[in-house]
């Protein structure tokens, strides 16, 4: 049986290695290990020009986008916060093209952290630019508890209290259109969101790739295996909004 391929985003960041010192399109090395312990095959999606995006997802079975950079703040109609950091605009562009790709074709769709919050401003929904309490140290992945909300897709993965590797600041203020919370943690903060069937579209806030629990990334493989991406979910395209 043919393994499902997965699109995953990747950072654009100046970077080093060996001689060399220069922009590049960068994906840490556990993403595509999670996905490949998942039972996927990773493919790396640098930033690209918005029109590619459908074209591209139509070529994919499943679609992660990945942590990384805090959402410039216009694109849901805000100011920006002082602690909110630098803007991604490349990714921010290429990104929500490929949410509203992966929506309106019904492609299995997870997101991580910043994915998570990409989610849900794709769907017309707002962050809270900053969050005390949610990054253990500058530069340290710390744990916190979440707990499932029941009967969502998330609470069938993984039904119980779990411990999640996380590092983010943000978080989903106003929920976009079509979305229901499916985890908390203890502060009462959404950790977790989903569209609701027939399509398999989940946010986590935490990163699953920094862990060893497969339930998350294995849920979206085999709903990709499944669907083979042919799947069209108007009702969730239907909540995309005009980009700034």
């Amino acid at each position: 049986m043919t393994k499902p391929l997965i699109g995953v985003t990747t950072y654009l960041d100046q970077a080093r290695w060996g001689v060399w010192d220069m922009r590049a399109a960068l994906l840490p090395a556990p993403y595509p290990r999670l996905v490949r312990e998942s039972g996927g095959i990773a493919v790396m999606l640098p930033p690209d020009g918005p029109e590619a995006a459908a074209v591209v997802v139509a070529r994919l079975d499943g679609l992660v986008v990945a942590g990384g950079a805090d959402v410039e703040p216009v694109r849901y109609g805000a100011e920006p916060d002082p602690r909110t950091g630098p803007p991604a605009r490349e990714r921010d562009s290429w990104e929500l093209a490929l949410i509203d790709a992966a929506l309106a074709s019904g492609t299995p769709l997870l997101g991580i952290c910043r994915g998570m919050q990409l989610l849900n401003v794709a769907l017309g929904g707002t962050l809270i630019q900053h969050l005390d309490g949610h990054v253990e140290a500058v530069g340290v992945i710390g744990r916190h508890a979440v707990k499932p909300v029941p009967g969502t897709r998330y609470a069938s993965l993984v039904p119980e209290l779990a411990e999640v590797p996380t590092y983010h600041h943000q978080a989903v203020d106003r929920l976009g259109a079509g979305l229901a919370p499916s985890a908390h943690a203890e502060d009462g903060t959404v950790e977790a969101v989903e569209l609701a069937a027939p399509a398999w579209v989940l946010g986590v806030q935490w990163h699953p790739e920094m862990g060893e629990d497969l339930r998350v990334m294995r849920g979206l493989v085999e709903a990709a295996a499944a669907a083979g991406s042919s799947a069209p979910v108007a009702s969730a395209a239907s909540g995309a909004v005009g980009r700034a």
